[in-house]
């Protein structure tokens, strides 16, 4: 059941023109401490300046539903959170609107923005906000020496209990074949071939009598909080949620993460789509993206954000910085998310993926 958030937007400030009409967009997210890291650096903040307000909606990630609204010609989403295969796919297919990326603000520092934003964060039909991973994680409270590596999520000998997966192909065939021995350089060489997607499924037979299947990102955490699984891939930011704003005792394990970024885009006759516009130029300046990573451990697309990053929202002694994707420490094996791959045969992986399950 989606999850519909609707935040109002007054007019504030004697400095907002009266004859301006109080407009409404619907922004698409993923839900839980992701969204709520949004609606505190963007909506609230947007709706403050412009008077205009957000309804905030809930989704678990994919084009299925904005496909539906186009082919259907009655579109109710204005901007939506997306992976990038799916903004590269979405636009591909024509189911998105064209941004112009020289329409961006500058960044901080005066530079222009289509060097600002890092290498891959702007497509033809989709600006990046944020640079996220899938890890696994474990309760060190219930672990005293838990799992290093991607091979120990694997091993349910050494490390006994269910593991939680997310029901979907992608960051699991690449985790599985890390786990069977494949360099994170090699993962996606390896997963071009009948052979090496083999490979991959095979891998995942070793533990699929033990997996726990998840598909909103705030399931993961609750899965750990609950003892009902020894350990889960998640999404990064949402164990850091768990973490240092819930208290619980929860540990990432970075090896083998497969990092990736979110884009905003606007499906194709949205029916706001100046004040979506308006919305995603604010969203992604400087300043909004560094205010964002001080509420989630997402790092933000835009180089001149990264001086602005400093500690958690509430917490001044916990450093964002060591807890981001890219930090240093946590890079190592890091596996960059195949875009055009996923964009290519997410279909037909998703399908034989389904068919595996089924099983």
């Amino acid at each position: 059941m989606k999850l519909k958030n609707i935040l109002i937007g007054a007019f504030v400030g004697a400095g907002l023109a009266t004859s301006v009409t109080a407009g409404s967009i619907t922004v698409v997210s993923w839900g839980g401490a992701y969204t709520k890291s949004q609606v505190e650096a963007y909506h609230k903040p947007w709706m403050t300046k412009t008077g205009h307000q957000v309804v905030s909606e809930d989704y678990n990630g994919g084009l299925a539903e904005v496909k539906a609204q186009v082919d259907a010609g009655n579109v109710t989403w204005d901007l939506v959170d997306v992976e990038k295969s799916d903004a590269v796919k979405g636009c591909d297919e024509g189911l998105l609107e064209t941004i112009d990326h020289g329409s961006l603000p500058k960044g901080a520092d005066g530079s222009v923005a289509t060097s600002d934003f890092i290498d891959g964060a702007l497509t033809e039909c989709a600006v990046a906000n944020i640079v996220w991973s899938t890890i696994f994680a474990y309760d060190k409270s219930k672990m005293s020496n838990g799992p290093k590596t991607i091979k120990d999520f694997f091993d349910t000998s050494k490390f006994p209990g269910k593991r939680g997966l997310r029901k979907s192909p992608k960051a699991n065939l690449e985790m599985a074949l890390a786990a069977d021995g494949v360099a994170a350089g090699d993962v996606y060489k390896v997963l071009g071939t009948a052979a090496g997607v083999d490979r991959a499924f095979k891998k995942l037979d070793t533990i699929k009598d033990s997996v726990v299947w998840w598909e909103a990102g705030a399931q993961p955490p609750q899965l750990l909080a609950d003892g009902e699984v020894a350990m889960t891939t998640a999404y990064n930011g949402r164990i850091f949620n768990a973490f240092a704003g819930e208290g619980k005792p929860f540990e990432i394990v970075w090896d083998a993460q497969v990092f990736d970024m979110d884009l905003w885009v606007i499906p194709k006759g949205a029916p706001n789509k100046d004040l979506a516009m308006d919305f995603l130029k604010f969203s992604t300046a400087t300043e909004q993206l560094a205010g964002q990573a001080s509420w989630i451990s997402y790092g933000p697309a835009r180089k001149s954000s990264a001086p602005l990053v400093a500690s958690y929202h509430n917490k001044p002694s916990l450093k964002m910085g060591p807890h981001m994707p890219t930090a240093p420490e946590n890079f190592k094996t890091a596996i960059a998310n195949d875009f055009e791959f996923w964009a290519d045969n997410g279909d037909e992986l998703t399908e034989r993926f389904n068919s595996w399950l089924a099983k």
